[in-house]
């Protein structure tokens, strides 16, 4: 039998289609690689990049060479102790955001499909998504105001008879947790979005058949549409764990009370303390912490191009 004519481009060998490549290689290489090996490299020098970070340790204490920026950002000492409290903030926002938004996005996703009016129901829902992280964090700044004449939720307990609040001012982690009540609020939205999707994919035939067997409310979510949703909800949770490690907008704007995260963290070490080395070693560290995610989601996704 004859072999049909490849098409010529099919015919160009191993060499041609890296030509073509070459250009997002290139736009990669220049504003990806370069300055990740650029900031690795910057983590391990001093405050202005004049020598290795080792070179200001102290004869009586303990020194970990090049390193010595890592060693700061992970101990709780004079100078790295913002840095611990950054991480520690940091991992609040994860327990607190990324759960409180999968859960609450799935409850609405539920919900408004089940409303007469589940358009306008989700586009209330998501209305936030259209706003900044810096106008929402403006908009709550009016609700946490320490002025019961300007913040509402002093307003409400002024009526209610009690004391108005320093909502900011309040010691960790109380004012993290209110600021990651604004994050919930403006991310529910995206994430109700991506399970609604999800949910409507799963064939009706398989929810009526359901049903028609005896299956109630609850055991109809459980055991057939949240098993069904199960690879959304893993990317949606993937997802919101990379947003809430680079999360820096809410947390500047608003302040408080020790509430850095590893972002503000990093930006205050490169402004304000204009200590380069500290700023780039933290800058690795939130590198270091996203990179599982992203393998993850990776090989999920491999996985599940492997099924179709």
């Amino acid at each position: 039998m004859k072999r049909p004519d490849v098409p010529h481009i099919m015919r160009q060998g191993r060499l041609i289609p890296w030509f073509y490549l070459l250009p997002a290689l290139a736009i990669l290489t220049i504003y990806v690689v370069y300055p990740t090996v650029r900031t690795f490299y910057v983590s391990l020098r001093n405050e202005d990049s004049s020598g290795w970070a080792g070179d200001t340790c102290n004869d009586d204490e303990t020194c970990f060479g090049v390193l010595e920026n890592y060693h700061k950002v992970f101990t709780e000492d004079t100078a790295g102790a913002k840095n611990v409290t950054s991480l520690y903030n940091t991992a609040r926002w994860l327990v607190i955001v990324v759960p409180g938004t999968v859960i609450l996005g799935l409850l609405f996703a539920m919900i408004t499909d089940r409303v007469r009016y589940t358009a306008a129901a989700k586009a209330i829902i998501f209305m936030p998504m259209a706003i900044s992280f810096v106008g929402a964090a403006l908009i709550w700044g009016f609700v946490y105001d320490s002025d019961e004449k300007v913040g509402l939720l002093n307003a409400f307990l002024v009526r209610l008879g009690f004391d108005a609040r320093n909502w900011l001012g309040l010691a960790p982690p109380s004012g993290t947790f209110l600021l990651t009540v604004i994050a919930v609020w403006v991310w529910t939205g995206f994430t109700m979005t991506l399970l609604a999707a999800a949910i409507k994919s799963i064939p009706g035939e398989v929810i009526e058949a359901s049903r028609v067997d005896g299956a109630n409310e609850f055991q109809l979510f459980f055991r057939i549409i949240l098993p069904q949703i199960m690879p959304t909800v893993a990317v949606v949770m993937t997802t919101m764990t990379i947003n809430t490690l680079k999360m820096f907008d809410i947390v500047w704007v608003m302040g408080g009370r020790d509430t850095d995260v590893i972002a503000t963290r990093m930006v205050s070490e490169l402004t304000e303390s204009r200590d380069f080395g500290m700023a780039a070693a933290i800058a690795v560290v939130l590198i270091l912490l996203t990179i599982p995610v992203m393998v993850y989601n990776v090989r999920r996704f491999t996985i599940e191009e492997a099924r179709r």
